[in-house]
């Protein structure tokens, strides 16, 4: 396949952690579509560096830094001028601004950014109205944009951040789609499940909730405590699996230290095979406040977990409610309870909605189906601006 032959293309995210995770083989597929990539985030270097591609180290602050953004502006601008890209995309806020930003001054002719959800929804006053402008100029200065979901499209469309006819959803959403040979519970016999459960301290016929991502309070992680400690005092065969970098502490979390509850809720930090904790889970938990499409949600859901979050534009898409999960008020701990306990307690309900959450993924997210209508589309922006 040599549809981008010779196209010189450049991802760009604010944190290398984001390529490595999710992007990774959605490069590789571009690459192996023809064309010439190259790769620029924050960190010295990638944690899984990718063959045949290059990678930019610029530091591109998260937060805002005026005089720190306006040097990675100029860096961009330099690097854009002297590479000249042919395609310059770009995800995650900052780097979206700035790219955008930077691919325009220095001609880049095709500018590309995908949505993956927006951190101002949770912000108020003049960070609110910040963030917000800085999307709207993403979709000003991009040549075409992209939404992870067609629920956050409407929302960005609604909020007037981007035109319709400039902002787009590939295939049925999500950024890159599931690895599906990777994310199979095939891959995982009753044995090994076992052994995993007793490394963790869980009993084996225990029912197992599980979080999957940062542990901030805008991933309803307050709340997610909050309805556990109310479901094991109707059932206490339940734990509570977190995986990802604890940035609460457990007093911030709810969590009484030497309680009995303590004990029931575990803790294994980051890990680079997620797919291990999800092959002993029954149930994805993801309450977030805001939300893209929830990569996550569909890892799970590939692993035949159904999941129980918020019912927010992308957790909605990820989630069809009733079939493969069940869909909760945001913030609300007394939904997230009762919607655990039903889970928990109707296992043929669980199975079922399992079951449907990983039917979906394999018809509708493989990331080789998503990976392929991704370069189709550099394709036809290539062909557009051609004609133009």
């Amino acid at each position: 396949m040599t549809l981008l032959k010779n196209i010189k293309l450049v991802r760009i995210s604010t944190v290398a952690f984001f390529i490595d995770t999710q992007l990774s083989a959605q490069i590789k597929m571009t690459i192996s579509a023809g064309a010439v990539v190259s790769v620029i985030a924050s960190e010295s270097s990638l944690n899984r560096p990718i063959d045949s591609c290059q990678y930019f180290s610029i530091d591109i602050p998260r937060q805002i830094r005026p005089i720190k953004d306006l040097i990675a502006l100029l860096k961009l601008w330099r690097l854009f001028r002297n590479q000249g890209f042919d395609i310059v995309h770009s995800t995650t806020p900052k780097a979206g601004l700035l790219s955008a930003i930077a691919g325009r001054l220095s001609g880049v002719p095709i500018r590309v950014h995908t949505f993956t959800g927006q951190p101002w929804v949770t912000l108020k006053g003049i960070k609110r109205h910040t963030a917000k402008l800085s999307d709207k100029l993403i979709g000003i200065l991009s040549t075409a944009c992209y939404a992870d979901s067609y629920s956050q499209k409407n929302f960005l469309v609604s909020e007037k951040l981007v035109q319709a006819d400039k902002l787009f959803v590939i295939g049925q959403g999500s950024l890159a789609g599931v690895d599906i040979n990777r994310f199979n519970p095939d891959l995982f016999n009753l044995a090994s499940r076992y052994a995993i459960k007793e490394d963790l301290g869980i009993a084996k016929n225990a029912v197992v909730l599980l979080f999957v991502g940062r542990i901030v309070r805008d991933k309803g992680v307050v709340e997610l405590v909050e309805a556990f400690n109310s479901v094991i005092t109707k059932n206490s065969n339940v734990y509570l699996l977190f995986v990802g970098p604890l940035e609460l502490s457990k007093e911030d979390l709810g969590i009484i230290v030497g309680s009995s509850v303590e004990e029931k809720i575990k803790f294994v930090g980051y890990t680079d095979f997620p797919e291990k904790y999800m092959a002993v889970s029954d149930v994805l938990c993801i309450p977030s406040y805001r939300e893209g499409f929830g990569t996550v949600v569909i890892e799970a859901a590939a692993m035949g977990l159904p999941a129980v979050g918020s019912n927010i534009y992308g957790l909605s898409d990820a989630i069809v409610n009733g079939k493969t999960g069940i869909l909760v008020e945001p913030r609300s701990s007394k939904e997230l309870e009762e919607a655990l306990f039903y889970i928990i307690t109707d296992g043929e309900s669980r199975m079922r909605l399992g079951n449907c959450a990983r039917q979906r993924v394999v018809d509708d997210f493989s990331s080789e189906f998503v990976n392929k209508d991704v370069v189709k589309e550099y394709v036809k922006l290539l062909a557009q601006t051609r004609d133009n």
